[in-house]
């Protein structure tokens, strides 16, 4: 009878020794950058400046519309005007840590998963010279790292945020994976302290399980104000209940196992929880563009990669 693997306190592989993890993906960030990502991430935040800055060497991803073709014919190859608007980007990361995220089917838990994509964009804004703040919030309460520019800096903070620990299952959540149509788990996500604080246009990429629930007080204004996008993680069993025999998986929301048969009916409940969930999900961020789901069993940087390529190509 198969059980999930995953224990409430599971953590990312080399989570130990967080820095020497984050150089490892940095330097699979870096290698993305000059192969396959090239200037698709920069051009797919910022917008179009009106104040002249300066002329840079064209890369793949930018704006045709900005080449500037006297100097690319002067010089034989392509240069692009650059905009004040360009000079600095904000990025404020929010990790929605719910006991919900502890649950792995297989191998990884959908927290490791998410830790490791937060990680990958806090340092491709690392990478491309951004600001990078980071709110790590659970059920008891929130930690809020500044925006910060440079790699050493923006490395402590992922360090910091892979460091965190994990919400007690005690903390009065119900599981939303193996109890579909359960309650969500109220986060202490600073909407208000995020809404004064982030400059304007800033990138806010919210990070977490997504369960359904009413969106935040103010979410319209927030959405207008900041360029709002979501990262989800699912597990394959939340795609489908896997088939054959009944099995126990360990639930760490209640921390106990739980029995699942396989039944018409728990199909259905499972089916109706997931419709609930992907509604929510798209009313929070209307966007399809603005928004971004990883499997576990999915690569987390070529699934980001793709994300940036479709965001370039819709605008």
């Amino acid at each position: 009878m198969p059980d999930s693997s995953i224990t409430p306190n599971a953590l990312l592989p080399g989570i130990s020794n967080p820095l020497a993890l984050l150089r490892k993906l940095e330097w699979r960030v870096r290698n993305a950058v000059e192969t396959t990502l090239g200037g698709i991430y920069r051009s797919a935040f910022r917008g179009r400046g009106m104040e002249f800055d300066q002329v840079v060497r064209y890369e793949f991803g930018d704006d045709i519309r900005d080449i500037d073709w006297n100097v690319t014919a002067r010089l034989g190859e392509p240069y692009r005007k650059k905009f004040v608007e360009e000079r600095e980007v904000t990025l404020i990361v929010v990790f929605e840590d719910t006991p919900s995220l502890q649950f792995g089917s297989a191998g990884i838990s959908k927290r490791e998963a998410l830790l490791e994509l937060a990680g990958l964009v806090m340092l491709l804004g690392a990478v491309n010279r951004d600001r990078v703040g980071v709110i790590h919030a659970t059920p008891r309460g929130y930690t809020l790292r500044e925006p910060v520019r440079g790699r050493g800096p923006i490395m402590h903070a992922a360090a910091e945020l892979f460091g965190q620990p994990a919400p007690d299952i005690t903390d009065g959540a119900v599981s939303e994976i193996l109890h579909p149509g359960a309650q969500a788990t109220a986060t202490a996500i600073p909407w208000r302290l995020l809404s004064r604080s982030a400059p304007k246009h800033s990138i806010m990429i919210w990070l977490g399980d997504f369960a359904p629930r009413p969106a935040p007080d103010g979410w319209p204004v927030f959405q207008r104000r900041y360029q709002t996008m979501g990262f989800r993680i699912d597990d394959p069993w939340e795609r489908e209940l896997p088939a054959g025999e009944a099995f126990a998986a360990y639930d760490p929301v209640s921390g106990r196992l739980v029995n699942i048969g396989g039944t018409s009916a728990e199909r259905a409940a499972h089916a109706r929880w997931r419709e609930a969930r992907d509604t929510a999900w798209r009313s929070l961020f209307p966007d399809q563009f603005s928004r971004l789901h990883v499997g576990t069993d999915d690569n987390r940087l070529d699934a980001l990669v793709r994300f940036f390529h479709r965001r370039m190509a819709a605008r």
